[in-house]
């Protein structure tokens, strides 16, 4: 893996860890209203996957984490470098990883982020999932302008 990757899911990771210490420390059973109906810091335990799911099966959780950082480990070497693609793959090491680390040290992922949209009310998350979803979010994306720009080449 390349030092600037490791750099960068470094400081995702560092970021994602002492927000979760900090909003524990200091909101742990209460609540913060940021913005009234729309945005909370309300602190919690998810001992599930995205959105609560697999609730309890922490094992099979880091155990799924391990191989999709496997595949990612593989993907990341077999692509061409690129800062775009160096961005791309800190946001998901160091999301994937601040995580991981949670489900091993605390057998949970701790989660602060709380929105609500009208009635509809969101699964908090964390700076964590934020990169986890927005470096998916940017693969999907570059997979794309990967394979549009193949087709062109072929035409």
């Amino acid at each position: 893996m390349r030092k600037e990757i490791i750099i960068g899911s470094s400081i995702i990771f560092i970021m994602d860890q002492v927000s979760k210490f900090l909003i524990e420390h200091f909101f742990k059973n209460k609540v913060l209203v940021v913005i009234p109906n729309l945005f909370n810091i309300d602190f919690t335990y998810n001992k599930g996957g995205a959105f609560s799911i697999l609730n309890n099966q922490i094992v099979l959780l880091i155990l799924a984490t391990i191989v999709c950082l496997f595949i990612l480990v593989k993907i990341s070497k077999e692509v061409k470098p690129s800062i775009f693609k160096t961005f791309i793959f800190s946001l998901l090491y160091g999301g994937i990883i601040g995580n991981l680390f949670d489900r091993v040290f605390f057998y949970s992922v701790r989660d602060f982020l709380d929105f609500k949209f009208f009635e509809y009310h969101f699964p908090t998350f964390n700076i964590a999932d934020m990169a986890i979803v927005c470096g998916m979010f940017l693969l999907i994306i570059e997979l794309f302008r990967k394979s549009d720009k193949h087709a062109k080449d072929n035409c």
